[in-house]
């Protein structure tokens, strides 16, 4: 497994989509003034993610970071 930490830098919502449909987009972080961003920083210092999301009990909030867990699919 390969751990990412990543910023929610915005949210974009569309009132036509029937389904609730919301755009999340994400940065790797970069902020060194945080000692565990640091260490992110430098294995995965520019990264972006863009994910579509339906589910409404699915919600990221922008400014947050959330660590992104890349596991082999098998």
């Amino acid at each position: 497994m390969t751990r990412a930490k990543f910023r929610c830098v915005s949210v974009e919502s569309f009132s036509t989509a029937p389904d609730g449909q919301r755009n999340y987009r994400f940065t790797a972080v970069a902020d060194d003034s945080v000692p565990e961003n640091q260490r992110y920083a430098k294995y995965t210092p520019v990264g972006n993610l863009t994910i579509t999301v339906t589910n409404p009990d699915v919600e990221f909030s922008p400014g947050a970071s959330y660590y992104l867990d890349f596991t082999p699919a098998e």
